[in-house]
């Protein structure tokens, strides 16, 4: 694939996950601190297809995009801390034992690791570290979550694989 048509696919790729980004910032949450995070599919999407660099360029702008048009900034404090934990770890996973582990569960672990990087955020902003009281329950949100995530996300790049300027590319 030629640097242009990189540059312009990740553009787009931040473009998309900006957009699912803001559409659900604004879905009420059932439970505080719990959402589907399905910005977080483009993301992994862009770990694939693209690469590790990539990846994480897709979740700092989105966050950052994010944060500017519908967010505070203690709200991109959370997202970024999760941000960068959720996709290291999954980075590390996927590079590492993709041919072990299958994408939803790499997902998973990125929501776990998501979950306990805003826990860290939060607890600091508290001065109280008791707040990982409530880790079980997020934990429980990040095993479905992060299955769909998954699934979503292989469906997503099985398709962009029959896509001409993606045929023979397999990371």
């Amino acid at each position: 694939m030629s640097k242009i048509k990189k540059m312009v696919f990740l553009s787009f790729l931040v473009g998309i996950a900006l957009v699912i980004y803001v559409i659900e910032s604004q879905i009420p949450v059932l439970f505080p601190g719990i959402k589907l995070g399905l910005a977080n599919m483009i993301s992994l999407t862009a770990l694939i297809l693209l690469g590790w660099k990539e990846a994480l360029t897709v979740m700092l702008l989105r966050t950052l995009l994010g944060s500017i048009f519908g967010g505070t900034m203690s709200a991109f404090m959370f997202s970024i801390a999760g941000g960068i934990l959720s996709n290291v770890v999954m980075i590390i996973l996927y590079k590492y034992f993709k041919k072990f582990l299958s994408l939803s569960t790499i997902s998973i672990c990125g929501a776990i690791f998501h979950n306990i990087g805003q826990l860290l955020v939060a607890s600091i902003i508290i001065e109280d570290f008791r707040i990982y009281i409530y880790l079980p329950v997020l934990l429980i949100s990040a095993i479905v979550t992060g299955y769909f995530i998954g699934w979503c996300t292989k469906f997503l790049t099985e398709n962009l694989y029959k896509l001409p300027m993606f045929k023979g590319l397999k990371y």
